[in-house]
């Protein structure tokens, strides 16, 4: 079919990569340098990508070019954000993690067993997302983590904490490790417990 699409002069692109930011339908990427159109059926035809282009390389042209394909752009949006990692924050293990750091401040604080992560299969959306992370084993590290906890949510302003444990036993040790911590901070702080399942179910 004929329709309105974008063209890039490959001669006139710097590389900068700003239309590919604006472009919401992911039609647009960049090859050995230069924006290129990747897909027809991904280009809305809207020109977001054009105001964004510093040298004025992107114009619409009338050609051959199959149909904006919504349904597909949506699926494609929907598989990058469950594969997009949310971890904002490294290191995450509570043995190396600093007590103090800026990324603290006002933060809502996960503090999860090692195993979750991998048992529960949308992990980073449910429980990452938005989150600071700290991460350990009680049974492998050995250690009792609440003093280094006690710590962290004293000298800091953290907003909430979310533990999250495996229904295995030695989980309970992270629970308890958290929950004297927060007890001994001297602090009232939202929290809450969430108890993953060996089959990656939620229990509570």
């Amino acid at each position: 079919m004929i329709r309105r699409i974008i063209q890039i002069d490959e001669e006139k692109c710097n590389g900068c990569g700003a239309c590919a930011a604006a472009c919401h339908e992911s039609a647009i990427g960049m090859v050995d340098g230069k924006a290129k159109l990747l897909r027809d059926d991904y280009c809305d035809g809207l020109g977001d990508c054009l105001p964004a282009c510093p040298t004025g390389a992107i114009t619409f042209v009338e050609r051959e070019a199959a149909a904006y394909d919504e349904a597909a752009v949506l699926a494609n949006q929907k598989k990058a954000t469950k594969s997009q990692s949310q971890l904002q924050q490294w290191p995450v293990q509570i043995k190396l993690v600093p007590t103090n750091a800026p990324y603290f401040d006002g933060a809502k604080l996960l503090i999860a067993a090692d195993c979750t992560a991998y048992a529960y299969a949308n992990f980073h959306e449910d429980f990452i997302k938005g989150r600071i992370v700290l991460v350990g084993c009680p049974k492998l590290d050995a250690a009792d983590y609440s003093e280094k906890l006690e710590e962290i949510i004293r000298n800091n302003n953290i907003a909430s904490v979310t533990i999250v444990r495996m229904e295995v036993p030695c989980c309970g040790g992270l629970e308890m490790a958290a929950k004297k911590a927060l007890q001994n901070s001297g602090k009232f702080i939202p929290w809450q417990v969430t108890t993953i399942s060996v089959d990656g179910k939620l229990l509570d």
